[in-house]
């Protein structure tokens, strides 16, 4: 039986704006829907932490940080294109 791939994901938003919370939400969303199990998520808000935001060079927000597996990758907005992917 082949191993199942963990998923470290990191949003970045800029407190309770409504492009964070629908960010959230689709995340959250599609998180339960397809990865269920097999992610750790952290939030941070880049208004209460923004030295996080500044080390890994978060310039908008609402921002996903796929951290692992590699590659690292960022998505931009408010995951309202279920097109991309991680």
């Amino acid at each position: 039986m082949a191993a199942r791939k963990t998923y470290i994901l990191k949003l970045y938003v800029a407190g309770n704006t409504p492009n964070s919370m629908r960010a959230l939400n689709t995340l959250k969303e599609i998180l339960e829907n397809e990865f269920k199990g097999v992610y750790a998520l952290k939030v941070i808000d880049v208004l209460k932490q923004p030295q996080l935001a500044e080390e890994d060079k978060i310039l908008a927000t609402p921002t996903l940080a796929k951290i692992l597996p590699p590659p690292v990758r960022k998505i931009i907005g408010d995951l309202s294109d279920r097109e991309r992917k991680f």
